[in-house]
C-alpha cells in the first residue's frame, strides 16, 4: 500500500454551487483578505491563473443560460431561418 491519504481528503469540500459565490471565494483565498476592495481585485486579477479560473466561472455562467434568453428573444420567423441556414451549414452540398 502507499501512503497517500485518501481521495477526498485532499479535495476541499464546496460550500455552494453558486459560481458567483466561488470566485468570490477564489478572490479571497488568493488575495488573502476578508472583504475584497477593487484594489485587491485588480491585484488577484493580475494573477494570471486566478484569471483564468474567473473567466471560466464567468463563461461557465452565462453559457447556461445564454441559450435559453436568445431563444426567448427571437421570434418564430428569425428561429425558423438560424435552423434553416444551421441544416443547409450541416446536411447540404458540399
Amino acid at each position: 500500500m502507499t501512503d497517500r491519504p485518501a481521495y477526498g481528503a485532499l479535495m476541499p469540500k464546496r460550500s455552494s454551487k453558486d459560481p458567483n459565490v466561488t470566485a468570490f471565494s477564489i478572490v479571497q483565498r488568493a488575495t488573502a483578505q476578508t472583504e475584497p476592495t477593487p484594489a485587491n481585485m485588480a491585484a488577484a486579477l493580475d494573477n494570471a491563473e486566478l484569471r483564468k479560473q474567473l473567466m471560466r466561472e464567468m463563461g461557465r455562467r452565462g453559457g447556461q443560460k445564454g441559450g435559453k434568453a436568445r431563444a426567448e428573444s427571437l421570434g418564430k420567423k428569425e428561429r425558423k431561418l438560424i435552423a434553416q441556414k444551421a441544416a443547409q451549414a450541416r446536411w447540404g452540398r458540399k
